[in-house]
């Protein structure tokens, strides 16, 4: 499932042997040794080329950050390494995105939340010790303003997670064929019986038979509902491939109906494609110009996703 970092590193080797020569920006990949998770838990950031600069203003200068979520089977380095660090300097270049730093911490399997068992949590250790930790150790502009979250698949569940269950942490989310499962936990657990291979990566997390209380209290679809009031501030930005091999577009469907029926600002497609890296590269693109748009308004950040788009 949405092992999509095998492929990409086939697809983006021959960009990636180097850094393009005019860009000067760099990656910065280390490890926090987690006190909640009790383990290291490694890291990669993308560092813009102003960042290094001696000179005394830019020295002092404050950047936004986005916090990029891998999918399932991938990790910290998988879209720096397979041809994304080439194409956001490729949008740099063409001044069509701003400068801003790149996060990208290591998941796992965790969907980024804390699991059932209360054995890996996850969601604490992003919250509480990482975001700290990184936002200690980098000049990234202080408060939600500068401060947005994006996920391909499994990291696109966790993305909306966040976002949806702490709007007042960031101004901004998109995700990517994110992993939104319209099958009730009771169906899931029905269908575990039959050795469904969804059902199998799922109980890691949320359980065997699922949790359905800890399922609902992460699932992006119950959070929207039920945080609705407290969405209306937040720039959202989502995606899916009409054919995606997991039906995850129907979750994009349902996540759009149910935003869109609450009044909620947000930018939905749906556009041709299945659940691979062709998809997601095709697209990526637009997650950056969404981002950077907020990180450079002075507007609220809400008025940006003002219109809920569907594209068949």
């Amino acid at each position: 499932m949405l092992r999509i970092g095998r492929y990409l590193l086939l697809l983006g080797f021959a960009l990636l042997t180097a850094a393009p020569a005019w860009s000067e920006s760099r990656i910065d990949c280390s490890a926090i040794k987690s006190r909640v998770l009790k383990q290291t838990a490694h890291y990669c950031v993308l560092l813009p080329a102003s960042y290094d600069s001696k000179e005394s203003k830019a020295a002092k200068r404050q950047y936004p950050v986005l916090y990029f979520l891998h999918g399932l089977g991938d990790n910290e380095q998988t879209l720096f390494k397979s041809g994304g660090w080439t194409l956001i300097d490729d949008l740099r270049q063409e001044y069509k995105i701003g400068e801003f730093l790149i996060v990208a911490p290591e998941g796992k399997r965790s969907f980024y939340i804390n699991s059932a068992d209360g054995k890996v949590p996850y969601s604490d250790f992003f919250l509480s010790e990482f975001m700290p930790y990184i936002e200690g150790k980098f000049r990234i502009r202080p408060g939600r303003e500068g401060r947005g979250i994006s996920g391909i698949s499994m990291g696109g569940y966790g993305a909306l997670h966040f976002a949806f269950a702490h709007p007042e942490l960031f101004s901004s989310v998109s995700a990517q064929s994110a992993a939104l499962i319209t099958q009730s936990p009771q169906d899931l657990n029905t269908a575990e019986k039959s050795h469904s291979p969804l059902s199998g990566m799922l109980a890691v997390v949320f359980g065997r038979p699922i949790d359905v209380h800890h399922w609902n209290e992460n699932d992006p679809l119950v959070l929207a509902k039920a945080n609705k009031a407290r969405l209306r501030n937040l720039a959202i930005y989502f995606n899916c491939g009409d054919e995606d091999n997991y039906r995850f577009d129907e979750g994009a469907k349902a996540l759009h109906q149910i935003l869109d029926s609450e009044g909620i600002g947000h930018e939905y497609h749906l556009y041709p494609g299945d659940h691979g890296p062709e998809y997601f590269f095709s697209h990526f693109a637009e997650t950056m110009q969404f981002h950077s748009r907020v990180f450079d308004s002075e507007k609220p950040a809400g008025s940006h996703a003002a219109t809920a788009l569907g594209t068949r």
